[in-house]
């Protein structure tokens, strides 16, 4: 009698289902060990912005809407006439202008003597290193030590400047450069652009030196003298920096402070004043809190709009491939 044989059953690969397998346990440690990474160092950032920026705008904007001397409640709500008042005011729209004298005499004659200077260090010159670390020199100087040193420079009678301005028959000029109306803004301009210049000029000096020496030796090659290259190589392939070094000196501008304040405290009768000097002037002297709120509101909403503003439309070509989307695709 045959014996039976028993014979193994093939497994049909064909019914089978494919199942993907579960995300190791490690991949998931990794990937939340990388985001308490990112949370690490991205929280305490967001905290301080938190608390030392958007709060105090917040606060500011509030408090806008109240009559309040800084003291006990605020309980005499006025609406919007902080605001009103402030349109009004001739001294503070005598700020504005004094802002926009300031942003154009820095766009017209500040940032040329820069970027001059900048094309100057620029060349093969003996000792244009030490020269660099005297025009920059200024800028590590704190605003309070610059505006201090310049009161003295510009004390009537024993200051630095009335004996030059002797010496060179200029007497007119004598004890009124930050007492005369006339005079103080142009003063304050003299000493800003000695404060500031040596900055804009190390930007310029930067990216002259990015520029590729190739394409200037090819462009001398074709027959372009000194000027021709810089005004048809050198400022184009420079326009990034230059709009960079407008936009800082602008906002700069808008925002001065200290500077004035030391020097002039906003006299004399407003002539000097700025818009930050009106807000603490209100704020700090008058106690005039909420209508100082209302200032502080509408310089950071002036400066807010310029910022979108110059970035939307100056900066727009500087910026497009800067930033990426889609995992960089």
């Amino acid at each position: 009698m045959p014996s039976s044989v028993s014979t193994p059953t093939k497994e049909r690969t064909e019914d089978a289902v494919p199942v993907r397998p579960p995300a190791p346990a490690r991949s998931l440690r990794r990937g939340l060990g990388g985001w308490a990474s990112v949370a690490w160092f991205l929280v305490p950032a967001l905290v301080l912005f938190l608390v030392f920026v958007l709060a105090p705008i917040a606060v500011a904007v509030y408090t806008a809407f109240f009559k309040w001397g800084g003291i006990g409640p605020m309980d005499d709500f006025v609406g919007f006439e902080n605001y009103a008042k402030l349109f009004d005011d001739e001294v503070f729209l005598g700020d504005l202008g004094r802002g926009l004298y300031l942003i154009a005499l820095s766009i017209t004659v500040q940032l040329p003597f820069a970027l001059f200077t900048a094309v100057l260090l620029n060349q093969r010159l003996r000792g244009r290193a030490v020269y660099r670390m005297l025009f920059f020199a200024p800028y590590i100087l704190s605003e309070v030590v610059t505006a201090v040193l310049f009161t003295m420079i510009f004390l009537p009678g024993d200051g630095m400047a009335d004996h030059l301005a002797g010496a060179l028959g200029l007497e007119w000029l004598q004890g009124k450069w930050l007492a005369d109306p006339s005079t103080v803004m142009p003063t304050l301009f003299v000493v800003m652009t000695w404060k500031y210049f040596g900055f804009h000029m190390m930007l310029f000096l930067a990216g002259l030196q990015s520029i590729p020496g190739e394409i200037l030796e090819a462009a001398s090659i074709d027959g372009a003298g000194a000027w021709q290259r810089f005004r048809h190589v050198t400022l184009p392939l420079l326009g990034p920096t230059i709009r960079i070094s407008a936009f800082l000196s602008i906002i700069g501008a808008i925002q001065l402070f200290d500077l004035v304040w030391v020097m002039t405290a906003g006299g004399p009768n407003h002539s000097s004043e700025t818009m930050a000097i009106s807000m603490f002037q209100f704020g700090f002297k008058r106690y005039q809190v909420g209508y100082a709120s209302a200032i502080s509101v509408v310089l950071f909403m002036i400066s807010l709009v310029f910022s979108l503003f110059y970035q939307r439309y100056v900066l727009r070509r500087d910026l497009s491939g800067a930033v990426t989307s889609g995992g960089g695709r």
